[in-house]
């Protein structure tokens, strides 16, 4: 049992909802920065207040934490190095009049409404706002899945559906089509991470991926690169009914 979980589990103070398997993955990701002066946290749905008592105890004294809530209560629970903004995540405008207000995040936790405009506006605006090396999380994505939020199995629009396309956004550098260009995610996401409810995005300054090759050859062969002409008519054939059968994503074939 990490700190995390015992926390909640001992918890006398204010309500924390949260499901039992997410304190795993919380410390996997989070415990890094325990060690760090000045962790600056957002989390976005304050609700009860209670998880916010949680991060602080977890990321000591000195870490800065924000919440974002709808909920014009919820500044009641501003304290030390604890400030609350109340808004609307799917609101554009105050999303960005809150990054203008804070420090870079090393971490930001969207369990705010759970919508899907939520879900995929918070990302839009917000991620670039996360440190390199810092953490994105969303949490409870299963609404992905539910139908009062919007969701639906493989159904457009949702944010599992959303992630999934930046999986795609993340390999930019290999892709040789124009319709999958490198992009400011490409260069600033190291990898992506699906949990139960949970979708994981770390953020790494990189560039395109090279090649090595280190060692000393041990085969005493090699293949015959030499091809003759009915070779490399097949070759040249086998090569353009892929390319055509790639461009109607319909599934190819290799050749040796």
């Amino acid at each position: 049992m990490n700190d995390l979980q015992s926390y909640f589990l001992n918890n006398k103070g204010r309500v924390i909802n949260k499901w039992e398997h997410y304190f795993d993955i919380y410390d996997r990701y989070f415990n890094k920065y325990r060690e760090q002066p000045n962790v600056v946290i957002l989390e976005i749905g304050v609700a009860n207040g209670g998880s916010i008592e949680m991060w602080k105890n977890y990321f000591g004294p000195n870490a800065k934490i924000f919440g974002i809530d709808i909920n014009p209560e919820c500044k009641k629970f501003e304290s030390e190095n604890v400030k609350i903004f109340i808004g609307s995540q799917s609101d554009k405008i105050f999303l960005n009049q809150v990054k203008q207000s804070i420090p870079q995040l090393d971490i930001l936790i969207d369990d705010g409404g759970h919508s899907m405009s939520q879900q995929i506006t918070t990302f839009e605006v917000m991620f670039e706002h996360v440190k390199n090396d810092g953490i994105f999380l969303c949490e409870d994505v299963h609404t992905s899945y539910w139908l009062p939020y919007g969701g639906g199995y493989k159904r457009s629009g949702t944010f599992i559906e959303y992630t999934k396309n930046l999986i795609d956004s993340l390999y930019g550098f290999h892709s040789k089509q124009n319709s999958l260009k490198i992009t400011d995610f490409t260069k600033s996401t190291n990898s992506i991470h699906f949990y139960d409810s949970i979708v994981v995005i770390e953020k790494k300054r990189r560039e395109k991926p090279v090649d090595l090759c280190t060692g000393t050859i041990s085969l005493s062969t090699k293949p015959s690169n030499k091809k003759g002409p009915i070779d490399l008519c097949i070759k040249g054939f086998l090569f353009g009914t892929n390319y055509v059968l790639r461009f109607l994503r319909i599934k190819g074939f290799i050749w040796k």
